[in-house]
């Protein structure tokens, strides 16, 4: 599994990217959100502001009761706010 770090969630991470096999009890986006939560207290803090982090799979906004696959692309945001054009 690929997942994406994107603005503050990057920060917070100190990553831009990881790589990683996902753990075979991991079936939707939901369960990876706990699991994700218990990789650190960094990752917690992320997980903790979800209300405002957002998660896609494949480029497709998700919920916690989307599947979630080995082979999917993950990525977590902060909300997409609008400028001036």
């Amino acid at each position: 599994m690929k997942i994406l770090y994107f603005a503050w969630v990057r920060d917070k991470i100190g990553l831009d990217s990881e790589e990683f096999d996902l753990p075979p009890e991991i079936n939707t986006a939901g369960e990876f959100i706990q699991w994700f939560k218990a990789r650190g207290d960094n990752y917690a803090q992320v997980v903790e502001a979800s209300g405002t982090v957002k998660m896609a799979i494949n480029q497709e906004y998700a919920g916690p009761e989307d599947v979630l696959c080995n082979e999917d692309e993950v990525a977590l945001f902060p909300p997409v706010t609008g400028g001036k054009c």
